[in-house]
């Protein structure tokens, strides 16, 4: 028996609010299959699609899903199918879930999937016990068959950002691309891991060092000066009166 999505409330972000801005570069571009796109126009759909699930950070000739993308290009599967497929990907896995808890995780799918940020912490837990439950399999089948999904991407719509901008607000909220793709426990982990070469109090201790260092070279500079000045009488020699 599996266990039911817990209930969350939505908190009031930029996309759930009633839009009255009037379109500019900012607004995202929508890709979509609805009107029978041309091969250049399927490339920018295709490329727009890897630049949402795997962020301009990891878009690398090696990441790319040939087969799924042909069967995208001769309609044997549909724009949300080719999404599943690029987040199930060993590519997406190995960069994303390897390296992050189960709750980074469901941050970075709820971004990258549904378009927004996630609503608290208790829509976190909720997604958290899906992903522990029914595997990534299941929660990203969760998350596209979602009334929220269906609703603002369906079947053809390369999922996006929606509502960065909020009117009458100087700055709009900051683009999952810039975000980072792990957390701090990750970040914490790197020590023991051996990929960083000293802790921090090597680190204190040989910046001590260097000081001490400075110190001595500055004093036998000033000594070192002091010496030549006198020794061409720009300097008075100090001696008993």
């Amino acid at each position: 028996m599996s266990i039911p999505l817990l209930e969350y409330t939505p908190s009031s972000q930029n996309q759930r609010v009633v839009s009255f801005e009037i379109p500019g570069d900012e607004k995202p571009r929508i890709y979509t299959t609805d009107n029978l796109p041309s091969a250049t126009e399927m490339d920018a759909l295709i490329l727009a699609a890897y630049r949402q699930i795997f962020h301009e950070q990891q878009m690398l000739s090696s990441n790319r899903q040939i087969i799924l993308e042909s069967q995208l290009r001769t309609g044997m599967i549909t724009v949300r199918e080719f999404i599943r497929g690029l987040v199930l990907s060993d590519s997406f896995r190995r960069l994303n879930y390897d390296v992050n808890n189960n709750y980074r995780f469901v941050e970075i799918c709820v971004q990258r999937v549904l378009g927004r940020r996630i609503y608290s912490d208790r829509e976190k837990f909720a997604w958290s016990i899906v992903l522990a439950t029914k595997g990534i399999a299941g929660f990203i089948t969760e998350l596209l068959n979602s009334e929220e999904y269906l609703d603002n991407f369906g079947d053809h719509t390369v999922p996006f950002q929606r509502r960065r901008i909020l009117p009458q607000r100087s700055r709009g909220e900051l683009p999952f691309e810039r975000m980072a793709r792990y957390d701090t426990d990750y970040r914490d982990q790197l020590p023991r891991r051996g990929y960083i070469p000293m802790n921090l109090q090597t680190f204190l201790r040989s910046r001590n060092r260097d000081l001490v260092l400075l110190t001595i070279g500055s004093g036998l500079a000033v000594i070192a000066t002091l010496s030549l000045l006198t020794y061409f009488g720009l300097f008075p020699q100090i001696g008993p009166y």
